[in-house]
């Protein structure tokens, strides 16, 4: 920055916090799209599950290589938290965990890239003054993910128990509907127990994930700030920095793996009948 706009902690944050936006509506509103969010998340997509799509045409029965070696170890392993939680046919869940684990995860990983150097590409290369790199710290990301994940759970209700079992389950859980006179207040008590919980599950799953990534966010980003204050206050930047990322990884990998279990979950609880 120049020195008619001297750097300081709340421009510096705020200007890497800013989204590269634009309203549904002319007239501007509440609707907004946020393009660094959309574009980020589909290339890290078409990224992480083209790679594993080139690994797995080329896969041998032989002796695999280590990146084949490293591929099956991950399903592997998805597929054995999907069995712990998962009784009946494996093979309906573990595809949906993989990707949910896969796609979070990368989108996550992007939190470990220095923020300053990122600024910077995107700005003399792509000339993008604003560009928020990690799509997990946007709230509409982790939403929109928990929403598809609440929509899987009530399509496999609906698929499982059909949509009269489903309603009544919904009308009937968990106090039942006996005696007849009583139904009516049971009802009431019974849906409004139910909608509680089905809104509170898409809420907890997507704020956890966005209460982790976004404080990681603005801790890297305050880190930076040490930069800013000279050779000494550069080298104790880049070794805090360096600490947290490391510290951050466990963070990374565990909010991942917590969104997958989750989704598991999820997903068993709409098989299941009471």
């Amino acid at each position: 920055m120049s020195e008619q706009h001297p750097l300081d902690a709340s421009t510096y944050i705020q200007h890497h916090l800013t989204f590269l936006a634009e309203p549904v509506r002319e007239s501007g509103g509440f609707w907004m799209i946020h393009y660094d969010t959309v574009i980020t998340s589909l290339i890290l997509g078409v990224v992480a599950f083209g790679f594993l799509w080139l690994v797995t045409r080329k896969a041998s029965s032989g002796v695999p290589s280590k990146t084949q070696a490293f591929v099956e170890l991950s399903i592997q392993f998805v597929n054995d938290q999907v069995r712990s939680l998962f009784h009946q046919d494996y093979r309906v869940v573990a595809p949906i965990a993989l990707t949910v684990f896969v796609w979070v995860l990368f989108m996550n990983l992007m939190d470990l890239l220095p923020v300053d150097i990122m600024a910077w590409i995107y700005a003399n290369v792509f000339h993008l003054h604003v560009w928020r790199s990690v799509p997990t710290a946007d709230v509409n990301t982790t939403f929109a993910l928990s929403l598809s994940v609440l929509g899987l759970m009530i399509f496999y209700s609906i698929k499982n128990k059909g949509l009269g079992g489903w309603l009544h389950e919904l009308l009937a859980t968990p106090f039942g509907l006996k005696p007849l006179w009583f139904s009516p207040m049971l009802v009431f008590f019974n849906l409004l127990f139910n909608l509680i919980e089905y809104i509170s599950k898409p809420l907890s799953h997507s704020l956890r994930l966005f209460g982790n990534m976004y404080p990681g966010e603005i801790i890297f980003l305050l880190l930076g700030m040490w930069a800013a204050t000279g050779l000494v206050g550069a080298a104790a930047g880049a070794v805090l920095n360096l600490g947290w990322a490391i510290f951050h990884i466990l963070i990374v990998l565990l909010q991942a793996y917590i969104f997958m279990m989750l989704t598991i979950v999820y997903i068993a609880m709409a098989h299941e009948t009471h």
